[in-house]
């Protein structure tokens, strides 16, 4: 499992665009994870699937809100990552609002999820191989601090754990 001073492993990531620009074309567009963390601050949290109640209703809208307080903090970006395709991934972008707050990317294959070690096996549900909820500070393609949560669980993943981190 990836641990605090380890690289982010070199995988890509898609995020779905609404808009054209810097490079971009309307719809999914490969994200290098080397190159998107180089030289940045990354507050980067991960959860097992797009439209699921607690990330729905608590994750995801916690770091929305926390948005200013993690710029305020010298995050550059707000990731968030889970084993579903950029199309989903943008869809659920537009419901909770992240527009210009929170990247939402996508990790369809797994492979992100599978090169960290922080994986859940949720076959016997018929979900396959989904990633574990946790977050993450990445400094430079680095892991700074890392939060993973426990099965069940709704306690260190939040955007107040790791903006906590970020201050101490």
């Amino acid at each position: 499992m990836i641990k605090v001073g380890d690289t982010l492993p070199h995988t890509t990531l898609m995020e779905y665009s609404e808009v054209e620009g810097e490079g971009c074309s309307i719809g999914p567009n490969a994200v290098d994870v080397a190159k998107a963390t180089a030289g940045k601050t990354i507050a980067l949290f991960a959860l097992p699937g797009a439209f699921t109640p607690t990330c729905s209703a608590k994750h995801v809208p916690g770091y929305v809100e926390n948005y200013e307080h993690f710029k305020a903090a010298g995050v550059d970006e707000i990731w968030c990552l889970s084993v579903n395709d950029a199309f989903v991934m943008g869809a659920w972008a537009r419901e909770q609002h992240t527009h210009g707050k929170v990247r939402m990317l996508g990790d369809g294959s797994g492979d992100f999820a599978q090169a960290t070690g922080l994986t859940l096996d949720l076959t016997a549900r018929g979900m396959g191989l989904r990633s574990n909820r946790y977050s993450m500070l990445v400094k430079d393609g680095k892991v700074v601090h890392l939060n993973v949560e426990g099965l069940g669980k709704f306690e260190v993943s939040d955007a107040a754990t790791l903006l906590g981190q970020l201050k101490s």
